[in-house]
């Protein structure tokens, strides 16, 4: 059950008795009203804005309203309070009964407590790392993918139907790159001294193995080949185990993809794809033949004083006209992207987001744009940027990495603390905000540690339990009806911690509306001290702790209210991706 969305109904059902509001009913919008705890927790349970947005409308004073409204809501037998604050806000404090019942309902629900019909089964794709596969990946790509991992994991929660899509950046010069520092590491392989590893050249030794496997599987056959006949043989050999090496990388912090997309599909027969995208922009009228002015600034590569085939995305909300085929007749990078927004488009999107990063922002308006173009305004488009991460150890910057030639990569991040570490505290900040992360800091056991303090309060739930069987060895927890004596909590700690676990289902929504995993990162580091609060509660009044071996019934219900707590850390934890455990040593 969702606290806020009952009363939210509850107060609409209140508003729909008032004889104003009956009289002007065509006249007023109930959308505008919002249903929320108070900021202030000593103010009550439930606030509303309900006297606040249809004053005017109905020509009247707020204050005035809002307490025809609150006798309104009095007559609601599981509202125990009501008061008006400020100029027409409404505060309600709810009755015993009520936070008894919900916590029965959050029982029987389990680990489904929390989830939501809000996507009503829309078709989501959340595209994320798709990093370029020329090497290992870096602690700015583990943001992207934890950012991006966890918000697709929040929309399946939300009642979304959502694919984890990874596009490989696999055409381009970048790849030539590649294909010809694998060369280089191949000619090593067979015994050639290749010096230092030249300018312009990927030089991390990650390219090692590629070599090694060209030279064991064909020789020196290659060494005699000319560059144009080697080459696509290097490539799709140095893709494959970058790739693979790249899967590995992701699986080690948690982040599986449902699709992995290859750029280079888009490119083959003759950039069929690319084409047909192109045509069917043309016949919509986005696409004409013209001239753009030089940018301001730093000339982009692409730029061309010539006449070009271009996009008209200034219609659509975009600053200027993209290319989309050069003078030449070569298709630009943006080509691609028109391509590649229709497949995800003809396979039936409802939403699309791209999780990239902080330099990408040039992208967004041009991407948004042509989300509009294709889609006709039907298909909703949203990019997030995430900000850099800086890497720190006891305060000092870390420095570069050996392995990958010129920056520190994810594997040796997670090696080192860990992937619930260094997945919690990836989402422990706004993606939009830069991050710092030390190494020394995320390893405390302490509540400075947010991934620590949280999995720790479910280990203590877990510790209960153990304590449970302890004190009553003849209960048989496997069936124990932990429903039945709800009635039993009624101390005001207890109702508070109930009233923090009510919060979940709305924090679920709320983040899965904004796109904003770190919602509930910071809802879970809140429960677990609302948790650890009342532990600690419970040494100095032995009268509140969870387990009492004189008092059976009560322990029982405590156990009741613990689960709730359990499943609530468990269920966010996964959607986070990080683990649950029973036990910390």
């Amino acid at each position: 059950m969702n606290l806020f969305a009952d009363f939210e109904i509850r107060i609409k059902n209140a508003l729909e008795t008032i004889d104003i509001v009956k009289e002007k009913r065509s006249e007023v919008d109930f959308g505008r009203i919002t249903v929320e705890p108070p900021r202030d927790q000593t103010h009550g349970d439930v606030a509303t804005n309900a006297a606040m947005v249809l004053a005017k409308p109905l020509g009247t004073n707020p204050r005035a309203l809002a307490d025809v409204i609150a006798a309104a809501l009095r007559a609601d037998p599981d509202v125990s309070e009501v008061s008006v604050a400020g100029p027409g806000f409404i505060n309600l404090r709810l009755s015993t009964g009520y936070w008894q019942n919900l916590l029965a309902s959050m029982i029987k629900a389990g680990l489904s407590y929390g989830r939501s019909t809000l996507g009503q089964g829309r078709k989501a794709n959340v595209e994320y790392v798709s990093a370029n596969p020329t090497g290992p990946m870096h602690v700015g790509h583990c943001r992207g993918a934890v950012v991006g991992d966890a918000l697709a994991n929040l929309m399946e929660f939300a009642g979304y139907e959502v694919d984890k899509e990874y596009y490989i950046n696999d055409a381009g010069s970048q790849i030539d790159v590649l294909a010809r520092s694998a060369f280089l590491r191949y000619r090593e392989a067979l015994g050639e001294d290749i010096g230092q590893i030249p300018e312009g050249l990927y030089p991390g030794d990650y390219l090692v193995p590629v070599g090694r496997e060209l030279a064991a599987e064909y020789g020196p056959r290659l060494h005699n080949m000319p560059e144009e006949d080697w080459m696509p043989i290097v490539k799709d050999k140095s893709i494959d185990m970058m790739m693979a090496m790249i899967r590995d990388d992701l699986l080690a912090l948690n982040v599986t993809h449902d699709v992995f997309f290859s750029e280079r599909a888009l490119h083959a027969n003759g950039a069929q794809r690319i084409r047909q995208a192109i045509n069917d922009l043309t016949f919509k009228g986005h696409v004409y033949k013209g001239t753009l002015p030089p940018p301001k600034g730093q000339l982009p590569e692409d730029w061309e004083d010539r006449e070009q085939t271009l996009f008209r995305s200034t219609e659509v909300g975009d600053d200027i006209d993209r290319p989309l085929i050069k003078s030449d007749g070569s298709y630009t990078y943006f080509a691609a992207d028109v391509a590649y927004f229709k497949d995800k488009y003809d396979r039936g999107y409802d939403e699309m987001i791209y999780v990239l990063g902080a330099d990408h922002g040039g992208y967004v308006k041009r991407l948004e744009a042509l989300a509009r173009a294709v889609s006709g305004g039907s298909a909703k488009l949203t990019v997030l940027l995430c900000q850099l991460v800086k890497l720190f150890r006891n305060g000092e910057p870390v420095k570069m990495s050996k392995r990958s030639g010129n920056f520190v990569t994810l594997r040796e991040v997670v090696d080192e603390v860990g992937r619930d570490a260094v997945r919690f505290m990836m989402l422990y900040r706004k993606s939009s905000e830069p991050l710092d992360f030390d190494f020394a800091k995320v390893t405390e056991q302490s509540k400075d540690n947010p991934v620590f303090y949280v999995q720790y309060a479910h280990a203590r739930t877990a510790s209960v339990f153990r304590q449970a069987k302890d004190a009553f060895p003849d209960l048989d927890f496997d069936s124990l009806d932990l429903v039945g004596s709800t009635a039993l909590i009624d101390d005001p700690n207890e109702l508070q911690l109930i009233a923090k676990l009510a919060e979940y289902p709305r924090i679920i929504e709320a983040a899965a509306q904004a796109q904003e995993p770190h919602r509930l990162a910071f809802y879970l580091y809140d429960l677990a001290s609302f948790f650890h609060a009342h532990w600690n509660k419970g040494k100095e009044q032995p009268e509140l702790r969870f387990v009492n071996d004189k008092n059976r019934q009560l322990s029982i219900a405590r156990l009741g209210l613990v689960h709730a707590v359990a499943c609530v850390l468990k269920s966010g934890l996964a959607i986070t991706g990080t683990a649950a455990p029973e036990e910390m040593r």
